[in-house]
C-alpha cells in the first residue's frame, strides 16, 4: 500500500521548504513537551526560548560566538566530508591549533599585538594541518581506516593539551594566557586577545571581531571548493576513486592535501577559541564542537552557506533550552533533550528530501494503482 522511491531530483524550494517545516515540528513538539512538564502558558515558553539567545545583548553576542565558532570548525570538515573522507577528528586538530596558539602567546608575548596574532593564527594552522595530514598519510599510503584513525587522534591530543598544562601550571588544569600583571617580565593583558588589541578591554562587542573573521573563512571556503581546480579535484574524488585516478588526477595527493587544509581550518577555529573566546587552553576547549560539527556539516551537504544556518539553529535550541531550565527549573540534560529532538527532525526531513512516499489504494476488482 506504500511505495517509496527515490527521487531523481528536487527543487531548490522545495528541499527548503522540507526541512522548514521539519523545524517547525521539532519547535511545536518542544512547546508541547514544555507544556506538559511545567504547566506554563506556550506563550510564555516561546518567550523563554527566544529570550535565550536574544533577551539581551549579552545574550545576543553570546549566540553570535558559540554560532560562529561551530560554523568554522564544521567549514574545516568540508574538503574531507565532499570527497567522502569521514574526518572525525576536528575535536583533536581544534584543540592541538590552541596549543599552537597558546606557544606563541605564552613565549613571544613580547611581539607587537598585531605580528603576535598574525603568527599565533599561523601556527595554529600548522599544527591543525598536520594533525590532520597524519590519518590522511595513511589513508594515502595504506588505506587505513579515516574513521578509528581521525577518531584516536583526538584522545592523543587531549592527551598532549592534559600534558602542557600541567607542564606550565604545575596542576592538572586550564592554563590562563593574558592575566598577569603586565610587568617587563610578564605577559601585558591584551596581547593575544582578538578585539582588546584594539580597545584595551574586553566586552562583549568584542566578539564582532570573531563574526567577520568567520564569515571570511565561510566565503573563502565557499570558493574554494565551488572555483578551484583543488575544489573540482575533491569533488571527482568523493564521487569515484576510480574515475578520478582515469581522470589522471592524483587521488593519494588529493587526500594527504584535503585532510591538510581541513585539520588546519579546524586549528584555526583553536585559535580563535584561544585568542577571542575562552582566553584559556584546557582538554575541554572544544568542548565537544568537533563532534557537533560533524551532524552540521553532513546535514548542510558540505554548502559553507547552510553550515551557518545549521549553527545557528543548533545554537539557538541549545541556549534556549538552557534558559527554560533555569527558568522552569527544569533538569540541566532537559536542554540536551530539545537540541536532540530538533536534531533527529532535521535528520528525518533528508528521508523526505531524498524519497517519494506514495499511498496506493487497491480498486474493487484490480491491481494496486
Amino acid at each position: 500500500m506504500i511505495r517509496i522511491s527515490k527521487r531523481s531530483g528536487i527543487s531548490g524550494w522545495l528541499a527548503v521548504l522540507i526541512r522548514v517545516i521539519a523545524v517547525l515540528l521539532a519547535l511545536v513538539l518542544c512547546l508541547l513537551l514544555t507544556l506538559l512538564f511545567t504547566g506554563k502558558n506556550p506563550l510564555r515558553v516561546l518567550t523563554e526560548m527566544v529570550g535565550g539567545s536574544f533577551g539581551t545583548t549579552k545574550r545576543l553576542w553570546e549566540f553570535l560566538q558559540r554560532t560562529m565558532l561551530l560554523a568554522c570548525i564544521a567549514v574545516g570538515l568540508a574538503p574531507a566530508f565532499k570527497m567522502h573522507f569521514w574526518n572525525v577528528g576536528a575535536e583533536g586538530q581544534m584543540l592541538m591549533g590552541g596549543l599552537g596558539a597558546l606557544i606563541l602567546m605564552k613565549f613571544a608575548w613580547k611581539l607587537p599585538s598585531l605580528p603576535l596574532l598574525i603568527l599565533m593564527a599561523l601556527l595554529a594552522i600548522v599544527f591543525g594541518a598536520i594533525w590532520g595530514m597524519i590519518p590522511g598519510f595513511f589513508k594515502a599510503k595504506w588505506n587505513a581506516n579515516e574513521t578509528l584513525f581521525t577518531l584516536m587522534m583526538n584522545y592523543i591530543a587531549i592527551q598532549i593539551v592534559l600534558y602542557f598544562c600541567t607542564i606550565w601550571e604545575g596542576t592538572l588544569g586550564t592554563v590562563k594566557i593574558g592575566i598577569m600583571n603586565g610587568t617587563s617580565s610578564q605577559p601585558s593583558y591584551h596581547k593575544g586577545w582578538i578585539g582588546e588589541m584594539f580597545t584595551g578591554s574586553f566586552n562583549d562587542n568584542d566578539y564582532m571581531w570573531l563574526v567577520l573573521i568567520v564569515l571570511v573563512v565561510v566565503v573563502a571556503m565557499w570558493a574554494y571548493l565551488r572555483y578551484t581546480k583543488q575544489g573540482y579535484e575533491i569533488s571527482v574524488v568523493g564521487d569515484s576513486e576510480n574515475t578520478a585516478r582515469y581522470a589522471g588526477i592524483r587521488v593519494n595527493r588529493v587526500y594527504v592535501r584535503s585532510m591538510a587544509i581541513s585539520g588546519g581550518v579546524c586549528g584555526f577555529a583553536g585559535f580563535l577559541a584561544v585568542s577571542a573566546v575562552s582566553r584559556t587552553l584546557s582538554e575541554s576547549t572544544a568542548d565537544g564542537r568537533g563532534f557537533t560539527a560533524i551532524i552540521i556539516a553532513w546535514l548542510a551537504h558540505t554548502n559553507p552557506f547552510l553550515m551557518v544556518v545549521f549553527s545557528a539553529l543548533y545554537t539557538f535550541m541549545e541556549l534556549a533550552g538552557k534558559q527554560m531550565s533555569s527558568a522552569f527549573r527544569l533538569n540541566d540534560y532537559y536542554a540536551k533533550i530539545l537540541t536532540g529532538i530538533v536534531l533527529f527532525f532535521v535528520l528525518g526531513c533528508e528521508f523526505f528530501a531524498n524519497y517519494k512516499v506514495k499511498i496506493s489504494r487497491k480498486p474493487k476488482g484490480g491491481a494496486l494503482k
